[in-house]
């Protein structure tokens, strides 16, 4: 077959179309998937039926999700990401906030006594933990 008399009569288009819309099909039902599972307000059995549903009708299924809980999709994933935000902070917090220039300075010690750093290292975490 010749590429310029498949390309002239529309099958490349055609193909890449397909290929386009199979694609977003595909980001959608994992999309779907994703915001269904991480749901905890939803039930077992309501999330069973949706699965239900978009496995036996994948395109009802995925029209009647967006349409039925759509709207709130941003809003449980804008949620989930500041949760998620907010326990990497307070992570962040109280790693930094437990250790001391004294806590510093005996883990650098520490270091340096088991042979892992030597002198001038020591000293320059000494230094810094000192703020100087």
């Amino acid at each position: 077959m010749n590429l310029s008399a498949s390309f002239g009569s529309g099958d490349i288009l055609l193909w890449m179309l397909e290929l386009f819309l199979f694609i977003i099909w595909f980001w959608l039902l994992i999309a779907i998937f994703g915001d269904l599972f991480r749901d905890p307000d939803t039930s077992g059995g309501v999330k069973a039926l949706w699965v239900v549903l978009l496995v036996i009708l994948p395109f009802l299924g995925i029209l009647l999700y967006l349409i039925v809980r759509g709207k709130s999709m941003g809003a449980r994933q804008a949620a989930q990401m500041q949760a998620a935000q907010s326990a990497f902070d307070d992570r962040i917090r109280s790693a930094t906030a437990s250790s001391s220039p004294t806590d510093q300075i005996a883990q650098a010690k520490a270091l340096l006594d088991s042979g892992a750093i030597d002198q001038t290292e020591f000293a320059k975490l000494k230094a810094t933990a000192l703020g100087s």
